[in-house]
C-alpha cells in the first residue's frame, strides 16, 4: 500500500535522537521519489543532546546551540518534512493514521502512514507535592527547561539550591550549581546517592560529594515545597527538616512517554515502555517501530527486559529502525547496562548487574572490591580508584562492574562492557592484552586486578 502518489509515507513521532536518526537513515537508503518522510515534534528544538544540559547550565558548554546536532532546517534540506511545534495526539493503528495538533493555532488534522516510528521519549518524574509547580522549581529534560533554569539562576539573588534526587541528573546538576557558585543540598530518598550502584559504592560517592562541599541528605522523603509570600520557592520540606532554597531542581528520573501507545492498544512492558522485537518493530505490528526512551530493552546479562533511557541507545535504535523502514535489515540485540557520570572531578561508572539485580534473577555470585590508581603509582597525577566486580559462582562469568574514582576511572568501565557482551569469565579477562604505559595505567590495570581477585575467589569458592 502506498499513500502519497505512489510513494510510501513514513511518519515519525518525535524529533530527537531516535526519531530523527530513524528518519535520516531511512532517507539515506531511499530517495524522496520512493519514500516521503513526515516527522512531528512538539517542542522548539530537534536532534539535541539532553545529556549535555547539565554542562551547559554549569558553563562548560558555553552556548545552547552547541547541543543541537542538526536543526529543523537541516533536516528539511534532506527532504524530511519536519513539522515543529506539532503534537501527535492519537494513533489510529487500524486506520494507519495519526492525528496531530498545531501547538500554536490548535488546528488538528489526520496524516495517513504506510510505516510509523514512535519515538516519544520520556517524561520527567514530577511528584504530586504541594508547591511543586511554584516559580523556582525546575525539571531538566529539554533545552527549554535548561534555558528556564539559567534565567532563574541569573535572576535569583539568593545562592541556595536544593536538588531532589541523587541519580545521574541529580549529581550532574549538583555539579552545575556548584560551578555557578550556589550552596547545594541534595535530598535523596535512598540512604546513598546513585541507586544504579550497590550501596557500598554509593557510599563512596556520598563521601566524595560531601568533600566537594555538597550537603548530602539521605533517607529523606520530600513532603512539600514551601513558598514565600511572593509565591516563589523558599524551602524544601521532609518529614524531619526544612532545607532553605532559592532554586529547586527535580532530578528524580524519568518514565517512558507511552500514553499515545497505550491508548492505541500497543504492548507495554512491566516498566511502562513499548515492547519491540530485535528489529525494533513493535510486537504484533508489521509496520510500526519504536525506539529511544519510550521502549524497554533486553539486558544481555540478566536476560530480562529493562528500562534504560540513554542517548547512546536511542541513536542506535534510530539507525536500526531507519534501516528496516528504508528496506534494509538491522537488529538491536540488547544492552549490558553501561553508564558513566561525574560530579566535579569524581567519575562514576557501572555496567552489568548490581547485587540486587543478580539476586532478583536467581544468580549466585561472588563479589570483590579493590583499591588501585589510574596511573602507575610513581607517575605524577596518579589518582585513587575503587573497582567492584561481580562474578557468577562456579562458572566465573562476569556479571557486573562498578567504578568510582578520579580522572581516568570512568571510561575503564568499557573494558568490562566488552567483556560482558562477549560473556567472558573473570579468568579470561585476566589475560586481556590491554595497553600499558605509566601515564595511563599501572602494569596491572585496576579492572584486571579486580578480575584476578574475582577469579581466585571463584576458584576457591
Amino acid at each position: 500500500m502506498s499513500i502519497a502518489g505512489g510513494r510510501e509515507r513514513l511518519v515519525v513521532i518525535g524529533g530527537d535522537a531516535a526519531g530523527m536518526s530513524a528518519a535520516s537513515q531511512a532517507r539515506r537508503l531511499r530517495g524522496p521519489g520512493e519514500l516521503e518522510i513526515v516527522a512531528f515534534e512538539r517542542g522548539h528544538f530537534t536532534s539535541f543532546s539532553a545529556c549535555g544540559i547539565p554542562y551547559w547550565v554549569g558553563g562548560q558548554v558555553p552556548e545552547r546551540d552547541r547541543l543541537i546536532a542538526r536543526t529543523a532546517d537541516e533536516h528539511r534540506a534532506r527532504d524530511i518534512d519536519l513539522r515543529m511545534r506539532t503534537e501527535v495526539t492519537e494513533i489510529d493503528v487500524a486506520g494507519q493514521r495519526v492525528r496531530a495538533r498545531d501547538v500554536g493555532s490548535g488546528a488538528e488534522y489526520w496524516t495517513p502512514y504506510d510505516k510509523l516510528v514512535i519515538a516519544t521519549g520520556a517524561r520527567p518524574v514530577r511528584p504530586d507535592l504541594p508547591g511543586v509547580d511554584a516559580p523556582g522549581v525546575h525539571g531538566v529534560q529539554t533545552l527549554d527547561d535548561g534555558q528556564a533554569l539559567l534565567d532563574t539562576l541569573a535572576g535569583t539573588p539568593g545562592r541556595r539550591a536544593v536538588v531532589v534526587g541523587a541519580g545521574y541528573i541529580g549529581v550532574e546538576m549538583a555539579e552545575a550549581l556548584i560551578r555557578r557558585g550556589f550552596e547545594v543540598t541534595v535530598v535523596n530518598r535512598g540512604r546513598e546517592p546513585m541507586s544504579t550502584l550497590d550501596p557500598d559504592m554509593g557510599r563512596l560517592v556520598h563521601r566524595a560529594m560531601e568533600g566537594l562541599g555538597i550537603t548530602m541528605v539521605g533517607d529523606a522523603e520530600v513532603t512539600e515545597v514551601l513558598t514565600g509570600q511572593d509565591g516563589r520557592v523558599r524551602a524544601v520540606a521532609t518529614r524531619d527538616a526544612e532545607f532553605p532554597a532559592d532554586v529547586v531542581i527535580l532530578g528524580i528520573g524519568v518514565r517512558p512517554e507511552t500514553a499515545l501507545a497505550r491508548a492505541a492498544g500497543l504492548p507495554l512492558g512491566a516498566h511502562g515502555g513499548l515492547l519491540t522485537d530485535l528489529a525494533m518493530r513493535v510486537r504484533g505490528q508489521e509496520n510500526v517501530w519504536a525506539g529511544g526512551d519510550c521502549v524497554e530493552v533486553l539486558n544481555l546479562v540478566s536476560g530480562q527486559q529493562q528500562y534504560v533511557p540513554l542517548g547512546t541507545h536511542a541513536n542506535k535504535h534510530g539507525q536500526v529502525i531507519g534501516t528496516n523502514a528504508g528496506g534494509g535489515y538491522a537488529t538491536f540485540p540488547g544492552v549490558v547496562g553501561t553508564a558513566v557520570s561525574k560530579v566535579c572531578d569524581l567519575e562514576i561508572a557501572r555496567t552489568g548487574l548490581r547485587e540486587k539485580d543478580a539476586r532478583r534473577v536467581g544468580l549466585r555470585f561472588e563479589t570483590v572490591t579493590i583499591e588501585s590508581t589510574s596511573r602507575a603509582g610513581y607517575y605524577p597525577g596518579a589518582a585513587p580508584m575503587t573497582v567492584k566486580m561481580l562474578a557468577e559462582t562456579r562458572t566465573g562469568r562476569l556479571l557486573g562492574v562498578q567504578i568510582v574514582g578520579r580522572e581516568g576511572a570512568g571510561k575503564r568501565v568499557d573494558i568490562a562492557a566488552v567483556a560482558l557482551t562477549a560473556r567472558m569469565t573473570v579468568e579470561e579477562m585476566t589475560a586481556l592484552d590491554l595497553g600499558y604505559a605509566p601515564p595511563f595505567s599501572p602494569v596491572w590495570d585496576p579492572v584486571l586486578v579486580a578480575a584476578r581477585k574475582a577469579a581466585s575467589k571463584v576458584r576457591s569458592g
